[in-house]
Protein backbone atom coordinates (compact mmCIF):
# COMPACT_ATOMS: atom_id res chain seq x y z
CA UNK A 1 0.00 0.00 0.00
CA UNK A 2 1.41 3.61 -0.62
CA UNK A 3 0.25 6.78 0.54
CA UNK A 4 1.05 9.20 -2.24
CA UNK A 5 0.92 12.71 -0.76
CA UNK A 6 1.70 16.16 -1.54
CA UNK A 7 2.73 19.60 1.01
CA UNK A 8 2.53 22.98 0.74
CA UNK A 9 4.42 25.08 2.85
CA UNK A 10 4.84 28.71 4.68
CA UNK A 11 8.41 28.85 3.26
CA UNK A 12 11.33 30.52 5.56
CA UNK A 13 14.21 28.87 7.26
CA UNK A 14 14.77 25.65 7.13
CA UNK A 15 13.29 22.94 10.05
CA UNK A 16 10.75 26.46 10.73
CA UNK A 17 8.77 26.18 7.70
CA UNK A 18 4.79 25.47 8.75
CA UNK A 19 2.30 22.96 6.57
CA UNK A 20 -0.16 25.17 4.83
CA UNK A 21 -1.87 22.15 3.01
CA UNK A 22 -1.78 18.54 2.55
CA UNK A 23 -3.13 16.29 0.13
CA UNK A 24 -2.57 12.39 0.54
CA UNK A 25 -3.77 9.67 -1.56
CA UNK A 26 -4.05 6.02 -0.27
CA UNK A 27 -3.20 3.92 -3.15
CA UNK A 28 -3.12 0.12 -3.76
CA UNK A 29 -1.13 -0.07 -6.71
CA UNK A 30 -4.36 0.25 -8.99
CA UNK A 31 -6.63 2.71 -7.23
CA UNK A 32 -7.61 5.02 -4.58
CA UNK A 33 -8.79 3.62 -1.62
CA UNK A 34 -8.96 6.43 0.86
CA UNK A 35 -7.93 10.38 0.59
CA UNK A 36 -7.38 13.31 3.08
CA UNK A 37 -7.20 16.32 1.67
CA UNK A 38 -6.92 20.01 3.71
CA UNK A 39 -5.63 23.16 4.79
CA UNK A 40 -3.74 23.92 7.71
CA UNK A 41 -2.94 26.89 9.96
CA UNK A 42 0.46 27.09 10.14
CA UNK A 43 0.41 29.58 13.00
CA UNK A 44 2.88 31.47 11.56
CA UNK A 45 2.83 33.87 8.08
CA UNK A 46 3.30 32.78 5.21
CA UNK A 47 6.06 33.74 3.02
CA UNK A 48 5.37 36.50 0.05
CA UNK A 49 6.67 34.61 -2.55
CA UNK A 50 4.92 31.21 -1.48
CA UNK A 51 1.48 33.40 -1.56
CA UNK A 52 2.00 34.42 -5.13
CA UNK A 53 2.82 30.81 -5.99
CA UNK A 54 -0.33 28.85 -4.43
CA UNK A 55 -2.27 31.11 -3.63
CA UNK A 56 -3.02 30.58 -0.03
CA UNK A 57 -2.90 33.21 1.98
CA UNK A 58 -3.16 34.05 5.62
CA UNK A 59 -6.51 34.70 6.04
CA UNK A 60 -7.96 31.43 4.30
CA UNK A 61 -5.98 29.66 6.98
CA UNK A 62 -7.20 31.70 9.55
CA UNK A 63 -10.03 29.31 10.06
CA UNK A 64 -8.51 26.12 9.05
CA UNK A 65 -7.75 23.25 11.36
CA UNK A 66 -4.23 23.31 12.96
CA UNK A 67 -1.70 20.41 12.43
CA UNK A 68 -2.44 18.55 16.24
CA UNK A 69 -6.24 18.54 15.19
CA UNK A 70 -5.41 16.01 11.70
CA UNK A 71 -2.39 14.67 12.89
CA UNK A 72 -4.71 11.31 13.98
CA UNK A 73 -6.06 11.82 10.35
CA UNK A 74 -3.08 11.48 8.80
CA UNK A 75 -1.50 8.71 10.81
CA UNK A 76 -4.41 6.39 10.03
CA UNK A 77 -4.41 7.19 6.06
CA UNK A 78 -0.27 6.14 6.32
CA UNK A 79 -0.44 3.52 8.45
CA UNK A 80 1.45 0.20 6.50
CA UNK A 81 2.41 2.68 3.48
CA UNK A 82 5.12 3.71 1.73
CA UNK A 83 4.99 7.24 1.54
CA UNK A 84 5.54 8.50 -2.37
CA UNK A 85 5.97 11.95 -3.26
CA UNK A 86 7.75 14.15 -5.79
CA UNK A 87 11.22 15.33 -4.41
CA UNK A 88 10.23 12.91 -0.99
CA UNK A 89 12.88 14.37 0.91
CA UNK A 90 11.19 17.29 1.51
CA UNK A 91 7.80 16.39 2.04
CA UNK A 92 9.13 13.33 4.70
CA UNK A 93 11.23 15.72 6.68
CA UNK A 94 8.36 18.40 7.05
CA UNK A 95 5.91 15.52 7.98
CA UNK A 96 8.51 14.27 10.38
CA UNK A 97 9.23 17.95 11.89
CA UNK A 98 5.73 18.48 12.36
CA UNK A 99 5.17 15.31 14.52
CA UNK A 100 8.35 15.83 16.36
CA UNK A 101 6.92 19.30 17.78
CA UNK A 102 3.92 16.98 19.37
CA UNK A 103 6.20 14.43 20.67
CA UNK A 104 5.52 11.76 18.32
CA UNK A 105 8.26 9.52 16.00
CA UNK A 106 6.82 9.87 12.75
CA UNK A 107 8.52 6.78 10.39
CA UNK A 108 7.76 5.84 6.99
CA UNK A 109 9.85 3.99 4.29
CA UNK A 110 9.79 6.74 1.54
CA UNK A 111 9.67 6.35 -2.63
CA UNK A 112 11.09 9.52 -4.91
CA UNK A 113 8.91 10.26 -8.08
CA UNK A 114 11.72 12.30 -8.91
CA UNK A 115 14.52 9.76 -8.69
CA UNK A 116 12.29 6.81 -9.94
CA UNK A 117 11.55 8.91 -13.03
CA UNK A 118 14.95 9.60 -13.49
CA UNK A 119 15.82 5.61 -13.93
CA UNK A 120 12.70 4.56 -15.43
CA UNK A 121 12.38 7.60 -17.81
CA UNK A 122 15.79 8.58 -19.05
CA UNK A 123 16.71 12.00 -20.69
CA UNK A 124 13.90 13.90 -19.95
CA UNK A 125 14.59 18.13 -20.23
CA UNK A 126 13.34 18.48 -17.30
CA UNK A 127 12.69 16.26 -13.40
CA UNK A 128 10.12 19.65 -12.01
CA UNK A 129 6.75 18.21 -11.59
CA UNK A 130 5.12 20.90 -13.85
CA UNK A 131 7.32 19.86 -17.00
CA UNK A 132 7.52 15.98 -16.82
CA UNK A 133 3.98 15.52 -16.54
CA UNK A 134 3.12 17.87 -19.46
CA UNK A 135 5.74 16.06 -21.11
CA UNK A 136 4.09 12.48 -20.46
CA UNK A 137 0.69 14.41 -21.57
CA UNK A 138 -0.35 13.68 -17.95
CA UNK A 139 -3.64 16.22 -17.15
CA UNK A 140 -2.73 18.68 -14.38
CA UNK A 141 -4.97 20.23 -12.38
CA UNK A 142 -4.94 23.12 -9.50
CA UNK A 143 -0.81 23.78 -9.91
CA UNK A 144 1.17 24.16 -6.75
CA UNK A 145 -1.82 23.28 -4.21
CA UNK A 146 -1.57 19.88 -2.47
CA UNK A 147 -4.08 18.13 -4.02
CA UNK A 148 -3.80 18.85 -7.56
CA UNK A 149 0.18 17.83 -7.13
CA UNK A 150 -0.82 15.05 -5.39
CA UNK A 151 -3.05 13.85 -8.10
CA UNK A 152 -0.09 14.61 -10.95
CA UNK A 153 2.04 12.34 -8.42
CA UNK A 154 -0.24 9.67 -8.54
CA UNK A 155 -0.80 9.58 -11.94
CA UNK A 156 3.49 9.86 -12.87
CA UNK A 157 3.58 7.13 -10.32
CA UNK A 158 1.33 4.70 -11.92
CA UNK A 159 3.30 5.46 -15.07
CA UNK A 160 6.46 4.32 -13.45
CA UNK A 161 5.01 1.04 -12.23
CA UNK A 162 4.47 0.30 -15.25
CA UNK A 163 7.69 1.12 -16.51
CA UNK A 164 9.41 -0.83 -14.12
CA UNK A 165 9.74 -3.95 -15.90
CA UNK A 166 11.49 -5.81 -13.13
CA UNK A 167 9.45 -5.08 -10.84
CA UNK A 168 11.62 -3.75 -8.09
CA UNK A 169 9.16 -1.33 -6.57
CA UNK A 170 6.80 -3.92 -6.08
CA UNK A 171 9.45 -6.79 -4.92
CA UNK A 172 10.45 -3.81 -2.19
CA UNK A 173 6.90 -3.11 -0.85
CA UNK A 174 6.79 -6.88 -0.31
CA UNK A 175 9.98 -6.91 1.75
CA UNK A 176 8.59 -4.50 4.01
CA UNK A 177 5.62 -6.26 3.97
CA UNK A 178 7.87 -9.69 5.39
CA UNK A 179 9.52 -7.34 8.30
CA UNK A 180 6.17 -6.36 9.30
CA UNK A 181 5.76 -9.83 9.70
CA UNK A 182 2.38 -9.84 7.36
CA UNK A 183 1.51 -13.26 6.11
CA UNK A 184 -1.57 -13.62 4.08
CA UNK A 185 -2.98 -17.35 3.64
CA UNK A 186 -3.96 -18.38 0.12
CA UNK A 187 -7.66 -17.81 1.00
CA UNK A 188 -6.79 -14.30 1.86
CA UNK A 189 -4.69 -13.56 -1.76
CA UNK A 190 -6.86 -14.76 -3.78
CA UNK A 191 -10.13 -13.04 -2.30
CA UNK A 192 -8.23 -9.72 -3.11
CA UNK A 193 -7.55 -10.65 -7.07
CA UNK A 194 -10.03 -9.13 -9.65
CA UNK A 195 -11.60 -10.93 -11.98
CA UNK A 196 -10.06 -9.22 -15.17
CA UNK A 197 -7.54 -9.11 -17.57
CA UNK A 198 -4.05 -8.93 -17.20
CA UNK A 199 -1.07 -10.27 -15.60
CA UNK A 200 -0.25 -12.14 -12.02
CA UNK A 201 3.10 -12.14 -10.32
CA UNK A 202 3.43 -14.77 -8.05
CA UNK A 203 6.30 -13.78 -4.99
CA UNK A 204 8.43 -16.04 -2.36
CA UNK A 205 8.55 -14.23 0.61
CA UNK A 206 12.05 -12.40 -0.16
CA UNK A 207 9.84 -10.67 -2.71
CA UNK A 208 11.32 -12.59 -5.44
CA UNK A 209 9.05 -13.58 -8.57
CA UNK A 210 8.65 -16.88 -8.90
CA UNK A 211 5.78 -16.96 -11.51
CA UNK A 212 4.14 -14.66 -14.23
CA UNK A 213 1.17 -15.81 -16.06
CA UNK A 214 -1.33 -14.11 -18.08
CA UNK A 215 -5.22 -14.73 -18.01
CA UNK A 216 -8.98 -13.01 -18.71
CA UNK A 217 -9.96 -13.99 -15.18
CA UNK A 218 -6.86 -13.29 -13.31
CA UNK A 219 -8.60 -14.67 -9.59
CA UNK A 220 -9.70 -17.58 -11.52
CA UNK A 221 -5.93 -18.67 -12.61
CA UNK A 222 -4.72 -17.94 -9.41
CA UNK A 223 -6.89 -20.05 -7.81
CA UNK A 224 -6.08 -22.76 -10.42
CA UNK A 225 -2.70 -22.32 -9.45
CA UNK A 226 -3.99 -22.55 -5.37
CA UNK A 227 -5.67 -25.73 -6.06
CA UNK A 228 -3.78 -27.59 -8.31
CA UNK A 229 -2.29 -30.84 -7.60
CA UNK A 230 0.41 -31.01 -10.52
CA UNK A 231 4.16 -30.60 -9.00
CA UNK A 232 4.37 -27.23 -10.26
CA UNK A 233 1.05 -25.89 -8.85
CA UNK A 234 2.48 -27.91 -5.18
CA UNK A 235 5.97 -25.71 -5.21
CA UNK A 236 3.85 -22.25 -5.78
CA UNK A 237 1.21 -23.35 -2.97
CA UNK A 238 4.47 -24.26 -0.90
CA UNK A 239 6.49 -20.75 -1.87
CA UNK A 240 3.69 -18.28 -2.28
CA UNK A 241 4.01 -15.27 -0.16
CA UNK A 242 2.29 -12.53 -2.49
CA UNK A 243 0.40 -12.11 -5.40
CA UNK A 244 0.17 -8.89 -6.98
CA UNK A 245 -0.96 -7.95 -10.64
CA UNK A 246 -1.69 -5.40 -13.06
CA UNK A 247 -4.96 -5.34 -15.25
CA UNK A 248 -4.35 -4.42 -19.06
CA UNK A 249 -8.10 -4.78 -20.08
CA UNK A 250 -6.41 -5.51 -24.06
CA UNK A 251 -5.30 -8.83 -24.14
CA UNK A 252 -2.80 -8.22 -26.53
CA UNK A 253 -0.95 -6.05 -24.28
CA UNK A 254 -1.36 -8.59 -21.58
CA UNK A 255 0.17 -11.45 -23.70
CA UNK A 256 3.28 -9.23 -24.96
CA UNK A 257 3.96 -7.78 -21.34
CA UNK A 258 3.76 -11.79 -20.07
CA UNK A 259 6.36 -12.53 -22.91
CA UNK A 260 8.36 -9.99 -22.09
CA UNK A 261 8.85 -9.83 -18.54
CA UNK A 262 9.27 -13.62 -18.49
CA UNK A 263 12.31 -13.10 -20.06
CA UNK A 264 13.41 -10.03 -17.77
CA UNK A 265 12.31 -11.62 -14.05
CA UNK A 266 13.06 -15.56 -15.16
CA UNK A 267 11.11 -17.05 -12.42
CA UNK A 268 11.95 -20.11 -11.50
CA UNK A 269 8.49 -22.00 -12.49
CA UNK A 270 8.43 -20.25 -15.94
CA UNK A 271 11.36 -22.44 -17.34
CA UNK A 272 9.85 -22.89 -20.89
CA UNK A 273 9.08 -19.24 -21.66
CA UNK A 274 12.32 -17.92 -20.50
CA UNK A 275 13.99 -18.31 -23.90
CA UNK A 276 11.84 -18.25 -27.00
CA UNK A 277 8.03 -19.86 -27.01
CA UNK A 278 7.57 -19.93 -30.44
CA UNK A 279 10.31 -22.12 -32.47
CA UNK A 280 8.71 -23.27 -35.52
CA UNK A 281 8.08 -20.82 -38.13
CA UNK A 282 5.99 -20.52 -41.72
CA UNK A 283 8.45 -19.98 -44.10
CA UNK A 284 7.59 -19.29 -48.11
CA UNK A 285 9.81 -20.38 -50.88
CA UNK A 286 9.32 -20.57 -54.88
CA UNK A 287 9.59 -24.02 -56.53
CA UNK A 288 11.59 -24.65 -60.36
CA UNK A 289 7.86 -24.17 -61.65
CA UNK A 290 7.27 -20.89 -59.95
CA UNK A 291 4.61 -21.58 -57.76
CA UNK A 292 5.29 -20.19 -53.61
CA UNK A 293 5.37 -23.13 -51.32
CA UNK A 294 4.46 -22.55 -47.66
CA UNK A 295 6.53 -24.84 -45.48
CA UNK A 296 6.75 -25.45 -41.61
CA UNK A 297 10.01 -25.82 -40.11
CA UNK A 298 12.61 -24.45 -37.50
CA UNK A 299 13.35 -21.13 -37.01
CA UNK A 300 16.24 -19.77 -38.25
CA UNK A 301 17.88 -16.15 -37.56
CA UNK A 302 19.01 -15.91 -40.89
CA UNK A 303 15.47 -16.66 -42.73
CA UNK A 304 12.50 -14.54 -42.31
CA UNK A 305 9.43 -15.93 -40.76
CA UNK A 306 5.72 -15.23 -42.12
CA UNK A 307 4.78 -16.84 -38.58
CA UNK A 308 6.22 -18.42 -36.04
CA UNK A 309 4.45 -21.75 -33.42
CA UNK A 310 4.83 -23.18 -30.20
CA UNK A 311 5.56 -26.66 -31.70
CA UNK A 312 5.29 -28.51 -35.25
CA UNK A 313 1.90 -29.89 -35.07
CA UNK A 314 0.35 -26.43 -34.04
CA UNK A 315 2.04 -24.87 -37.50
CA UNK A 316 0.56 -27.84 -39.48
CA UNK A 317 -2.66 -27.16 -37.74
CA UNK A 318 -2.53 -23.54 -39.03
CA UNK A 319 -0.93 -24.15 -42.25
CA UNK A 320 -4.11 -26.68 -43.00
CA UNK A 321 -6.22 -23.93 -42.22
CA UNK A 322 -4.57 -21.22 -43.97
CA UNK A 323 -4.78 -23.65 -47.14
CA UNK A 324 -8.30 -24.17 -46.92
CA UNK A 325 -9.23 -20.27 -46.63
CA UNK A 326 -7.17 -19.31 -49.30
CA UNK A 327 -7.69 -22.17 -52.01
CA UNK A 328 -3.81 -23.34 -51.75
CA UNK A 329 -3.06 -26.63 -52.76
CA UNK A 330 -2.41 -29.15 -50.25
CA UNK A 331 0.38 -30.65 -52.37
CA UNK A 332 2.78 -27.65 -52.89
CA UNK A 333 2.49 -27.07 -49.14
CA UNK A 334 3.11 -30.30 -48.41
CA UNK A 335 0.57 -31.48 -46.74
CA UNK A 336 0.01 -34.20 -49.01
CA UNK A 337 2.27 -36.45 -50.35
CA UNK A 338 0.74 -38.38 -53.34
CA UNK A 339 1.35 -38.59 -57.23
CA UNK A 340 -0.92 -36.02 -59.45
CA UNK A 341 -3.91 -34.21 -58.13
CA UNK A 342 -4.28 -33.27 -54.29
CA UNK A 343 -7.17 -34.47 -52.49
CA UNK A 344 -8.77 -30.73 -51.87
CA UNK A 345 -8.68 -30.34 -56.14
CA UNK A 346 -10.86 -33.83 -56.62
CA UNK A 347 -13.78 -31.48 -54.62
CA UNK A 348 -13.11 -28.30 -56.47
CA UNK A 349 -11.71 -26.78 -53.46
CA UNK A 350 -7.72 -26.15 -55.39
CA UNK A 351 -7.59 -24.89 -58.56
CA UNK A 352 -5.19 -27.35 -59.84
CA UNK A 353 -1.88 -25.52 -59.37
CA UNK A 354 -0.51 -29.24 -58.64
CA UNK A 355 -1.38 -30.30 -61.93
CA UNK A 356 -0.49 -27.32 -63.71
CA UNK A 357 -4.20 -25.89 -64.58
CA UNK A 358 -3.64 -22.86 -62.33
CA UNK A 359 -1.12 -20.54 -63.70
CA UNK A 360 1.58 -19.39 -60.85
CA UNK A 361 0.95 -15.82 -61.51
CA UNK A 362 -2.84 -16.22 -60.40
CA UNK A 363 -1.86 -19.03 -57.58
CA UNK A 364 0.98 -16.38 -56.27
CA UNK A 365 -1.70 -14.00 -55.54
CA UNK A 366 -3.27 -15.68 -53.07
CA UNK A 367 -0.32 -16.65 -51.18
CA UNK A 368 0.85 -12.75 -51.13
CA UNK A 369 -2.09 -11.50 -50.18
CA UNK A 370 -2.04 -13.72 -46.90
CA UNK A 371 1.59 -12.90 -46.24
CA UNK A 372 0.82 -9.11 -47.21
CA UNK A 373 -1.77 -9.61 -44.32
CA UNK A 374 0.41 -10.91 -41.51
CA UNK A 375 3.44 -8.71 -42.39
CA UNK A 376 3.69 -5.22 -40.64
CA UNK A 377 7.46 -4.93 -42.27
CA UNK A 378 8.84 -1.34 -42.69
CA UNK A 379 5.65 -0.12 -41.47
CA UNK A 380 4.54 2.46 -38.78
CA UNK A 381 1.24 1.57 -36.82
CA UNK A 382 -0.17 1.80 -33.74
CA UNK A 383 -3.03 -0.61 -32.20
CA UNK A 384 -5.51 0.85 -30.14
CA UNK A 385 -7.32 -1.27 -27.75
CA UNK A 386 -9.28 -1.31 -24.64
CA UNK A 387 -7.92 -0.10 -21.72
CA UNK A 388 -7.81 -0.76 -17.63
CA UNK A 389 -11.18 1.52 -17.12
CA UNK A 390 -13.90 2.80 -19.29
CA UNK A 391 -12.52 5.71 -20.24
CA UNK A 392 -8.70 4.35 -21.37
CA UNK A 393 -7.17 2.91 -24.36
CA UNK A 394 -4.16 0.88 -25.10
CA UNK A 395 -2.21 1.17 -28.07
CA UNK A 396 0.75 -1.05 -29.07
CA UNK A 397 3.45 1.04 -31.09
CA UNK A 398 5.46 -0.39 -34.18
CA UNK A 399 7.94 1.33 -35.64
CA UNK A 400 9.57 0.55 -38.99
CA UNK A 401 8.21 -2.94 -38.55
CA UNK A 402 9.69 -3.29 -35.17
CA UNK A 403 7.14 -3.57 -32.15
CA UNK A 404 8.45 -0.42 -29.60
CA UNK A 405 6.00 -0.81 -26.45
CA UNK A 406 2.98 -0.30 -25.29
CA UNK A 407 1.27 2.44 -23.54
CA UNK A 408 -2.04 3.50 -21.65
CA UNK A 409 -3.78 6.69 -22.56
CA UNK A 410 -6.78 8.75 -21.60
CA UNK A 411 -6.10 11.58 -24.00
CA UNK A 412 -6.52 11.71 -27.79
CA UNK A 413 -3.38 14.04 -27.44
CA UNK A 414 -1.58 11.56 -25.84
CA UNK A 415 -1.24 9.01 -28.72
CA UNK A 416 -2.10 11.85 -31.60
CA UNK A 417 1.63 13.34 -30.32
CA UNK A 418 4.17 10.93 -31.71
CA UNK A 419 7.05 12.34 -28.94
CA UNK A 420 4.44 12.53 -25.58
CA UNK A 421 3.64 8.41 -26.91
CA UNK A 422 7.37 7.61 -27.27
CA UNK A 423 7.69 9.78 -23.54
CA UNK A 424 4.88 7.34 -21.88
CA UNK A 425 5.90 4.03 -23.98
CA UNK A 426 6.73 1.00 -21.91
CA UNK A 427 9.39 0.25 -23.98
CA UNK A 428 9.75 -3.67 -24.93
CA UNK A 429 12.03 -5.63 -27.08
CA UNK A 430 11.12 -6.64 -30.46
CA UNK A 431 11.51 -10.83 -31.17
CA UNK A 432 10.51 -14.04 -32.47
CA UNK A 433 7.54 -14.32 -30.14
CA UNK A 434 6.39 -10.47 -29.94
CA UNK A 435 6.01 -10.50 -33.80
CA UNK A 436 4.08 -13.89 -33.40
CA UNK A 437 1.91 -12.30 -31.04
CA UNK A 438 0.95 -9.45 -33.09
CA UNK A 439 0.05 -11.21 -35.69
CA UNK A 440 -2.24 -13.36 -34.90
CA UNK A 441 -3.76 -10.28 -32.73
CA UNK A 442 -4.26 -8.93 -36.27
CA UNK A 443 -5.01 -12.04 -38.20
CA UNK A 444 -7.66 -12.83 -35.70
CA UNK A 445 -9.08 -9.55 -34.82
CA UNK A 446 -10.99 -8.35 -38.27
CA UNK A 447 -11.80 -5.14 -36.25
CA UNK A 448 -9.29 -3.90 -34.66
CA UNK A 449 -8.55 -0.28 -34.96
CA UNK A 450 -5.27 0.55 -36.55
CA UNK A 451 -3.66 3.64 -36.54
CA UNK A 452 -0.58 4.35 -39.02
CA UNK A 453 2.00 7.20 -38.76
Amino acid sequence: MYAVLDIETTGGQFNEEGITEIAIYRFDGHEVVDQFISLVNPEIPIQPFVVKLTGINNAMLRSAPKFFEVAKRIIEITKDCVIVAHNASFDYRILRTEFKRLGYDFESQTLCTVELAQKLIPEQPSYSLGKLVRGLGIPIADRHRAGGDAMATLKLFKLLLDKDLGKEIVKSLIHTEVIKGLSPKLLDIVEHLPSRTGIYYIHNQDGRIIYIGKSRNIKKRVNQHFTGTTSKCKKIQLEVFAVTYEETGSELVALLKESEEIKVNKPVYNRAQKKTIFPWGLFAQTDANGYLRLTVERTDAERKTIATYSSLQEGKNALHRISNQYRMCHKLNGLQDVDGACFPYRLKQCDGACVGEELPETYNLRIQEFIDKLAFEHKNLVIIDRGRKIDERSAVVIEDGQYKGYAFFDLNYQVHNLQVLKNILVPMQHNRDTYKIIADHLAKNKATKVVSF
